[in-house]
């Protein structure tokens, strides 16, 4: 990653500010986009070489403002880590509409934004286009249809784009982080569109956004396809492929047992 230009969107909190720390570490020159403009004290103190850009992926103009600012900065794009993304927790019934379009245009759309107008440079440098999806990407979690739905659709996206640029050096890498410590719950938008305010899981039980941040730099190293993270999100995916039935009970079980759980 030394002196690579990296761009990452959602890179003010959780895993999006981990990947920004762990890519200055290894030497990266950073682009963080993010709605707040946030920016770590200490990450740019750290690595002077750093622009921040207040973006909102769900505006396509303000994806190829992030694009064109960076090339205006560096004259390059090496990678693009599409990171921004929102979650939801409500039942589809009680749901709505407007939650599944909000979470489609963040996690969805910002990743075909960015992607598009950042192609053209990535060829050319036969760079990586990254991803950041979710273990629910493979298995639909009940109480999460947008935050699914988005995933899966952001995989067969990148998918693609990888089979129709195989021949071109372009690197696509499909990162799919188990349950991980971040605020994205505490953010998730309840079944009427407010956050929802607290987690319903146990944050010091799972991956750390760090824990990630370096597998998927790794992963981007390595030139890997897909990475899928935590023994409990690889089983997920693993048994899935066999035993989807089982998997479906299995899913719903874990998944009624949070606390305040809309499954009942």
């Amino acid at each position: 990653m030394k002196n690579k230009v990296v761009i990452i969107t959602g890179a003010s909190s959780g895993i999006g500010k981990a990947l920004a720390i762990e890519c200055a570490r290894r030497g990266a020159k950073l682009v963080l986009a993010s709605r707040s403009g946030r920016c770590d004290p200490e990450l740019i103190k750290s690595s002077p070489d750093i622009l921040n850009i207040i973006t909102d992926v769900t505006s396509e103009s303000g994806c190829r403002d992030l694009i064109e600012k960076t090339i205006e900065k560096y004259g390059r794009i090496d990678v693009l880590i599409n990171n921004a993304g929102i979650s939801m927790r409500a039942l589809f019934n009680d749901l709505d509409l407007d939650v599944i379009r909000k979470l489609m245009d963040t996690n969805f759309w910002g990743t075909v934004y960015c992607s598009k107008f950042a192609l053209p440079y990535l060829l050319e440098s036969k760079g990586s286009l990254v991803g950041v999806s979710s273990v629910a990407g493979y298995k639909g979690l009940p109480g999460r249809t947008g935050y699914s739905a988005s995933k899966f659709a952001i995989q067969g996206f990148l998918e693609v784009v990888r089979i129709e640029n195989l021949k071109k050096g372009l690197h696509v890498l499909i990162a799919c982080p188990g349950f991980t410590a971040s605020n994205i719950r505490n953010v998730a938008l309840s079944g009427d569109g407010t956050p929802q305010g607290e987690t319903p899981l146990d944050e010091s039980k799972l991956m750390p956004a760090d824990a990630v941040a370096r597998h998927i730099i790794t992963a981007i190293e390595n030139r890997k396809d897909r990475i899928v993270l935590t023994m409990q999100g690889k089983m997920t995916v693993l048994l899935n492929k066999f035993f989807p039935k089982l998997m479906d009970k299995m899913v719903y079980n874990h998944m009624a047992k949070e606390p305040n759980s809309p499954i009942k």
